[in-house]
């Protein structure tokens, strides 16, 4: 009750504006902003009624392709802008839809490829930002000269897009859980169909007919039938029969089936290496347990570090599922696991808030008084701060997978190997959180009790002895494995996993769930042994002969303590997860019948290991 009161107590702090309020503080109009080929763009501007020639505001802008809603100038949200710090600071407060989405003009792209020369004519999501940015400072009376951007997921991507748009009235951009390449973010790992999104697609594939405050595609959304979401998955077939039996006219869906390598049509939709030269201050957000874009921030703001000397960057990367910084709930769970009260709002407050005020109120020539990463530990489950990420004093260390079943940091002397038998019509579940695959996509594995693969006969395991001091892993993660296999193709997927001691008490937040011996998972991904060479042109694998899959994990700050275990489990199926790979090489895997499914005996040798980031 205590906590029900406290928690109560934070989240009316914080409403302190109501749809009432909004309305009584800000004038909306609604407009189309016209670009440079002539497509008009619909912008909803939120406007304090206080702004005067003696009290300028400066802009704060999301461009989405989610819906601005509530439509109509009589119409106010409950909320404005990504926090409300900064509602209560007041904004001039900009949201757009994007091409071809809702009320605006012109045909939706996934991804839209940048244009490969600026013209008077030729567009893409950077040339678009530019075009509303100056079409604002001109024509909004009374701004102050400065725009600062800001987007989750989707509208993360268009954040980071726009950070290229160069106009020099924009001084800040965060791009949050952004997208940075669809072969790596979101629909793919690694060129790994991600099957745990298939309910997604209506949003991304269904052009519409129209301009429509109403969400025109959700006719095609597949509902659930049962609580146990696995159902739907275990009936639905391979990826072709899902394919021809709902998405048939389905355009994203049909792009992906067509271009099942990194060829051409995915290149051109990375947005990676044409992140260059910015000279603002971008600050990009991500969280540990995003399921979604845990790739994209990391890449990013890794990329900008690289890039762009000039850009003021910086990276935040908090114990949050996707977009989950935006949301209070008192008591901080990802799952089963608690990382403290009022995470959110100490990133809000602390951060998101001090970067903006900063740099749209304040001097936007000189840094912000925040660390380059700030970077949340969620072993120790505390913020840590540091000058460059990763930490320039961490050091290599390898984990070697002894055939002994001992993930081991001695090499052993002799050749010897760990075998599994993998059956893909039998698949390693990617989860036992069965309602989670009802939803959009599922998030709640990603820090998720693997004991439940420690009987399957598909899955090894490699186990350190229990800690005698705290390991602090901060940085990236590469599995370098050597492996054989019966078949000519395979999917491997790692596993980073912390155990727990056999005497870690219970929570009382969570009677039904047993903390002793609970094996968390810390960070996983997977890679086809097809695109082991090259993700433009696939191999396969030679049977029976020892070949190398390296892997590269998403990057870690974790502190796995003294007293705990660390793991690795490997396994090549992870279903409904990622897509069943058939294991027999085909050109298109997309097109892989159950005819084409292939058992196979793998063996990963003992001189294969992980090579980590230790911080001392």
């Amino acid at each position: 009750m205590k906590f029900f009161i406290r928690t109560l107590l934070l989240l009316l702090s914080l409403s302190t504006f109501s749809q009432e309020d909004i309305a009584q503080n800000f004038d909306k109009k609604e407009i189309y902003i016209t670009m440079r080929d002539g497509v008009k763009l619909f912008t909803a501007i939120y406007t304090p009624k206080d702004i005067s020639k003696d009290n300028k505001y400066p802009f704060l802008m999301q461009r989405t392709c989610y819906s601005i809603a509530p439509y109509g100038e009589d119409k106010f949200p409950k909320s404005l802008g990504p926090n409300t710090f900064l509602l209560n600071d007041k904004y001039i407060f900009i949201y757009q839809d994007v091409r071809g989405r809702y009320m605006s003009e012109g045909t939706f792209t996934n991804m839209t490829p940048q244009a490969e020369q600026k013209s008077k004519t030729s567009v893409d999501e950077s040339t678009d930002t530019y075009d509303t940015i100056d079409w604002l400072i001109k024509n909004i009376k009374n701004n102050n000269g400065k725009i600062g951007q800001y987007g989750t997921s989707y509208p993360g991507f268009y954040t980071a897009v726009g950070t290229l748009a160069n106009h020099p009235a924009l001084v800040a951009s965060s791009p949050q859980a952004p997208i940075s390449d669809f072969f790596f973010d979101d629909f793919h790992h690694n060129g790994a169909f991600i099957m745990g999104y298939f309910r997604t697609f209506p949003v991304f594939g269904i052009q519409k007919d129209k301009a429509t405050s109403e969400h025109w595609y959700m006719k095609d959304f597949i509902a659930p039938t049962s609580k146990d979401g696995s159902v739907f998955y275990n009936e639905l077939g391979t990826i072709k029969e899902a394919s021809d039996k709902y998405y048939k006219d389905n355009f994203f869906m049909q792009e992906i089936i067509e271009h099942p390598n990194y060829d051409s049509f995915w290149q051109k939709r990375n947005l990676l290496p044409h992140l260059k030269n910015i000279n603002h201050a971008v600050m990009t957000v991500g969280g540990w347990y995003d399921a979604e874009d845990l790739a994209g921030p990391l890449n990013i703001y890794k990329t900008i570090e690289k890039t762009s000397p000039k850009a003021k960057n910086t990276i935040v990367m908090g114990p949050f599922s996707h977009g989950a910084w935006a949301r209070e709930t008192g008591k901080h769970y990802h799952n089963d696991i608690y990382f403290g009260d009022s995470i959110a709002t100490f990133y809000q407050k602390n951060i998101e808030y001090k970067f903006f005020n900063h740099y749209l109120k304040g001097d936007s020539k000189n840094a912000v008084a925040l660390p380059e990463a700030y970077m949340f530990d969620t072993g120790k489950k505390e913020w840590n701060e540091f000058s460059n990420w990763p930490p320039k004093k961490a050091s290599k260390l390898n984990f070697y997978l002894s055939s002994n079943g001992k993930l081991d940091t001695n090499k052993s002397n002799k050749t010897a190997y760990s075998e599994y038998y993998s059956d893909p019509n039998n698949p390693v579940p990617s989860s036992v959180n069965y309602s989670d695959f009802n939803g959009f996509t599922p998030r709640n594995y990603m820090s998720e009790d693997q004991r439940f693969a420690l009987s399957r006969p598909d899955v090894i395991t490699f186990t350190t002895d229990y800690l005698t001091e705290d390991i602090t892993l901060a940085g990236e993660i590469m599995a370098k494995l050597k492996i054989a296999s019966s078949s000519s193709d395979a999917d491997f997927v790692v596993k980073l996993i912390d155990i727990y001691p056999q005497d870690e008490p219970q929570n009382e937040d969570k009677p039904n769930v047993i903390y002793a011996n609970y094996h968390q998972m810390v960070r996983s991904e997977v890679m086809p042994a097809r695109f082991r060479n090259s993700f433009e042109k696939p191999e396969a694998l030679t049977p029976n002969q020892t070949t190398e899959v390296n892997l590269k994990l998403q990057d870690v700050l974790h502190t796995f303590k003294k007293g705990h275990k660390i793991q690795i489990q490997i396994q090549s199926t992870w279903y409904p997860m990622i897509a069943v790979n058939q294991q027999k090489f085909l050109e298109n895997n997309y097109l892989a019948t159950k005819e084409d499914y292939t058992k196979a005996f793998i063996k990963i040798f003992n001189d294969s290991y992980i090579e980590v980031d230790i911080l001392k």
